[in-house]
């Protein structure tokens, strides 16, 4: 069970000079998941952590950090209570100012799943680009458009496996012939994702991000015996996540994630409390504790720490779907940690002490 899918969107009110081509930029979004309404058995990659693996949320979400330089790992092990553990791991990387630009960047995310006992592997390469600007005078709303193509290749062992003709009658004879008719054991198809991000600057410790997108644009063709109609359906994500001051020393990060990817669909929602635990001059540590649901699936607990230029959090699924009797209610782990260079030095703001006599 290799769930699904996401969708991005968030519609802002802008400066009347970028008005039209904001609308456009909205609109074509969504015309391009409006495509987005057959059928298909197969189904892309997720994490449970999906607001740390942000290029694989969102194309938009390239370079959408504060700094120069960032990178990625994501690892996820799922159903070792049912069968033979699904793995995936995760690396990617994004920088700002490509081709000289502040307001373009550039990433590349790759990633790899095995899967059961025909050890089904996956490797997925795609490379994105992004383009984000100001949409208000005081540059407090952003809007990001992204694009990202690359390969899947996907490779399945028929060795392993048992079929019905192998079955003499009274017990399995690895001896006999399958019957079966495999034309191949690897396939590779191109991807082509595209998708936009709005985030919107109140305060210090006080921001919103939303996004829709669509992945699988192109509709690869997937069989392993080369079936026109096993097709890879398109998939729509939309994520919107917030964080606001609640304290002195708190803050709640409130999330949402709906995605769909033919007849699946998924809905994830809950929210963090962060504790900081130190804020002054370029240091910046904190803990937090989190809360999800995944809509008849899983629930699943959170917890990590910012610890500087760090981002790490760890997660673990517990099962609630109809798979409980074999999982035990045991889901997935899950570990991701970010790293950030930033090249530009911190400043203090030098103050001016006024003489006494003024």
């Amino acid at each position: 069970m290799r769930f699904l899918s996401r969708i991005n969107i968030f519609i802002s009110s802008t400066a009347k000079k970028k008005e039209g081509f904001i609308l456009y930029s909205f609109k074509l979004i969504i015309v391009l998941t409006l495509l987005a309404s057959d059928y298909s058995q197969a189904q892309d990659i997720h994490f449970s952590q999906y607001d740390l693996s942000p290029i694989n949320l969102n194309p938009a979400m390239t370079g959408k950090f504060v700094g120069d330089y960032r990178f990625i790992s994501n690892y996820r092990t799922q159903w070792a209570s049912v069968s033979v553990p699904y793995n995936t791991f995760s690396l990617g990387g994004d920088f700002k100012n490509l081709l000289s630009n502040k307001k373009i960047s550039g990433g590349i995310q790759i990633n790899h799943d095995k899967a059961g006992d025909s050890h089904f592997k996956t490797l997925q390469i795609n490379v994105s680009g992004a383009y984000s600007f100001a949409i208000n005078n005081d540059s407090t709303q952003n809007l990001s458009i992204g694009m990202q193509t690359g390969f899947t290749n996907k490779k399945i062992a028929y060795d392993p496996l048992f079929f019905d003709a192998q079955y003499d009658g009274y017990s399995y004879n690895a001896n006999l012939p399958t019957q079966e008719n495999f034309n191949r054991f690897t396939k590779t198809y191109l991807n082509l994702n595209f998708g936009g991000a709005y985030s919107k600057h109140f305060d210090k410790r006080k921001d919103i991000t939303a996004g829709l997108a669509l992945f699988n644009i192109s509709k690869p063709q997937i069989s392993f015996n080369n079936e026109s109609a096993s097709k890879l359906n398109r998939r729509i994500v939309f994520h919107s996540n917030a964080e606001w001051i609640v304290g002195n020393k708190f803050n709640v990060l409130p999330s949402l994630l709906y995605m769909r990817q033919g007849k699946f669909s998924e809905f994830n929602f809950g929210g963090s409390i962060k504790y900081i635990l130190t804020d002054f001059i370029g240091i910046y540590r904190t803990v937090w504790f989190g809360l999800f649901y995944r809509n008849k699936d899983a629930g699943f607990l959170t917890m990590g720490m910012d610890y500087d230029n760090f981002k790490v959090g760890v997660s673990y699924d517990i099962n609630t779907s109809s798979l409980v009797p074999a999982s035990r209610k045991r889901g997935s782990f899950e570990f991701a940690i970010i790293y950030i260079v930033n090249k530009t030095p911190f400043k203090r703001v030098q103050h001016r002490v006024c003489p006494n006599y003024i």
